[in-house]
């Protein structure tokens, strides 16, 4: 297991809130965002519970497209392997500068989800239940600020204060 050392991690938060996140499904892109309901992915697109999971660019450190496609692979081998259905997606920052392919999954529970999340050295997933607002889910520990973020409504840390 990899661990994320992060210097703010409410702010990094913040960026993985403020960001873009779709998914493909019958070649149309359904747009996601943290803290709004799923609508339309959503009925389009029936589950009761979604993740939006990624292994590229682990702890947020930069690699190469072909270190995040094997990561990629990886990642695709452990999903079939759940057998959890799943969509193409992405992630990308509000300026376009930062952009992330990763995958959509249905029905796959969160434990799991964290796990898989954290063995590919991820510091987040998207994970909310359907009918719900999309969530942001923080796999570490949150600075003693976490709370004064603007995105605290929508933002789940892993483990305790």
């Amino acid at each position: 297991m990899r661990e994320l050392t992060v210097v703010n991690a409410v702010e990094l938060a913040a960026a993985y809130a403020a960001a873009r996140y779709a998914a493909v499904l019958d070649g149309d892109t359904l747009l996601l965002q943290v803290g709004q309901p799923a609508t339309d992915l959503e009925a389009y697109w029936p589950a009761e519970r979604y993740v939006f999971i990624t292994a590229w660019n682990p702890a947020s450190e930069p690699r190469s497209d072909t270190a995040n496609a094997a990561a990629d692979a990886l990642l695709l081998a452990q999903i079939d392997r759940y057998r959890a259905a799943r969509l193409p997606a992405w992630a990308e920052s509000p300026d376009g500068q930062w952009r992330e392919p990763g995958w959509l999954l249905a029905d796959l529970d969160g434990d799991t989800s964290d796990r898989l999340a954290i063995e590919f050295g991820q510091a987040a997933i998207l994970a909310w239940r359907r009918g719900e607002p999309v969530r942001l889910r923080m796999l570490m520990e949150p600075s003693s600020d976490a709370d004064d973020d603007s995105n605290a409504a929508c933002i789940d840390w892993m483990g305790s204060r």
